[in-house]
């Protein structure tokens, strides 16, 4: 017995193909929103390329492109279908059409519960290899004559200046590295060279920050050196005292940030995924309903639509059997492949 049977009258047919019509559309502004998303994303990834430091990142805006065009695509089809299905001429040759596109349909669906889990699995990628990208970029920030590594500085100060930030983790991280170039260090000065000789790395450290990590809206003038040296500052304790740097690291700011985009990919994506299932089911109610009018030369007649065939459980069971008959016939094939090879 049918699944969710539903009797149709002339103007519930036409209501309901105008329906899926306007659904179909939707789903195709949908998908356009989701493919301005993928764009955005992408742009994004790249922006910050040089602290991220992994390609395998641009899968998601790549896949989220793809289906995205692949949606529009389908749905525009389907919207034509639903056009063209009250014309009795054009239903006839749309018909066998009808369950490949399904088909499609379904496996678009699948495509995108896939982009789903690969939203929320990049998450934990992102913010790796943002720990990896930063500490990389703070080490090479310095060097502003080596190639592939000219616009490093400009990229961290942009980032840290964007996101108010300071450093990876904290703004503390600018004191492990040395990041003032030596062509701009005085060697002939003795404490410059008494802290370069003092280091066993032969590195000039100092507990200063780049100018990028001052706070605009602190209303003392921005300290970024001699942090931690209270006798370096007039009425000042940096132990007690709210510093006019940013305080919280670019990983966190940047993941979080990110992060942000990838929530609202995937609530898209599944406002788009209940829109593709609603398309499909107003679509195999309209095509069984023409299917089943009484008398296809009166438009007047009733019919009836369901959503299958078959009952839930019935269906189920069917499926699982074809599936086992494709597993089997694979192996018999394989299996009559081997004789011929040992031959």
């Amino acid at each position: 017995m049918p699944f969710m049977v539903v009797k149709f009258d002339l103007q519930k047919r036409v209501r309901l193909a105008q329906g899926v019509w306007m659904l179909y559309w939707t789903s195709v502004l949908a998908g356009i929103v989701l493919f301005s998303l993928g764009i955005f994303f992408k742009i994004e990834l790249r922006k910050r390329s040089e602290i991220m430091n992994n390609s395998e990142s641009h899968l998601v805006p790549n896949l989220l492109i793809l289906l995205s065009l692949l949606a529009c695509g389908i749905n525009a089809f389907g919207g034509k279908m639903c056009h063209d299905s009250l014309d009795p001429q054009k239903f006839s040759k749309m018909k066998p059409a009808l369950k490949p596109f399904l088909a499609l349909s379904c496996g678009l669906v699948a495509l995108l519960l896939l982009q789903l889990l690969l939203c929320a699995l990049m998450q934990f990628s992102v913010y790796l290899t943002l720990a990896e990208g930063l500490q990389f970029a703070l080490r090479f920030y310095k060097d502003t004559d080596t190639p592939g590594r000219c616009y490093m500085k400009r990229t961290l100060d942009m980032t840290q200046i964007e996101f108010r930030c300071c450093g990876n983790n904290n703004f503390r991280d600018w004191f492990e590295v040395q990041w003032i170039s030596n062509r701009y260090l005085d060697m002939s000065n003795d404490v410059v060279k008494d802290r370069v000789l003092s280091n066993v790395e032969g590195k000039y450290l100092m507990d200063s920050v780049p100018f990028s990590c001052c706070n605009p809206g602190s209303p003392r003038p921005c300290i970024q050196h001699h942090l931690t040296n209270n006798s370096a500052h007039y009425d000042y304790d940096h132990r007690i005292e709210e510093l006019n740097i940013w305080t919280r690291g670019c990983r966190e700011a940047v993941f979080s940030y990110y992060s942000s985009i990838m929530s609202g990919t995937g609530v898209i994506v599944i406002v788009v995924i209940l829109l593709e299932m609603a398309d499909m089911a107003g679509l195999k109610y309209l095509s069984t309903a023409l299917e089943t009018m009484t008398d296809p030369e009166n438009p007047e007649c009733e019919s009836e639509g369901w959503l299958l065939e078959k009952g839930v459980k019935e269906t189920f069971v069917e499926m699982i059997g074809k599936l086992k008959t494709l597993g089997r016939a694979n192996q018999v094939e394989e299996g009559g492949d081997a004789p011929e090879a040992a031959t």
